[in-house]
């Protein structure tokens, strides 16, 4: 997704608020508002919604006012159910796995959560949010480690064929099966099999339906 991004930040602390909006700027994005607190961030994308002009994805501290405890994860979640169509990403200062795993709850695409000490890797950090506002998926390592739990075998992904983990790997950069196909030089069908495939071969129930991919992502990176 090369195009600029439209951005609301949700971010208590000034300082870093305007300092994620400076990285974001001064790579061509536009972040359109700045809040500070839950309730300040529904209200502004729900106008933004009545306007016919919702951002592309928010960024929000999981901690903010009035209790810093998950009044920022609580209205990501809202928004996600509210607007399916925008990405989420949240910040947070430590590895909180309730929240990590009520965000990832819903759908498995426009979604992320990076611990603060990301931010730092300016890079990276916009390449995610990039990614998350094009409906891919951005997990911080520290996340998906304590999501999937430290005693899971390490040798899952044995399993799999070498062009299945090929296939694996770009489904964690966030691509679309048809992104991956063009990728592979090869058709949408036979992505769909190998997909398939994968998910069989980790043992991910179609029971646990649109997680699936998510699961099988942070089975990929955990490995």
């Amino acid at each position: 997704m090369d195009d600029k991004v439209r951005v609301v930040i949700a971010e208590d602390s000034v300082l870093l608020r305007e300092g994620l909006t400076r990285l974001l700027t001064d790579r061509g994005h536009e972040v359109v508002a700045g809040v500070g607190d839950g309730e300040a961030l529904l209200e502004t994308v729900g106008d933004f919604a009545a306007e016919g002009q919702l951002p592309d994805v928010v960024v929000a501290d999981v901690r903010m006012p009035p209790t810093h405890t998950d009044e920022g994860v609580r209205a990501a979640v809202q928004l996600r159910k509210a607007h399916p169509g925008i990405g989420v990403l949240v910040l947070s200062q430590y590895v909180e796995e309730r929240y990590a795993t009520e965000l990832l709850a819903g759908s498995s695409t426009g979604v992320g959560y990076l611990l603060k000490d990301r931010v730092a890797e300016v890079r990276e950090f916009v390449d995610a949010v990039v990614r998350v506002a094009g409906g891919g998926t951005a997990l911080d390592p520290e996340v998906v480690a304590q999501l999937l739990g430290r005693s899971r075998k390490q040798d899952v992904l044995a399993r799999l064929t070498p062009r299945e983990r090929e296939v694996l790997g770009l489904m964690a950069e966030g691509r679309t099966n048809s992104a991956i196909a063009r990728q592979l030089v090869v058709s949408d069908g036979a992505v769909e099999k190998h997909v398939s495939s994968i998910f069989v071969k980790l043992q991910l129930s179609p029971s646990e339906g649109d997680h699936r991919r998510v699961l099988a992502v942070l089975t990929y990176l955990n490995s």
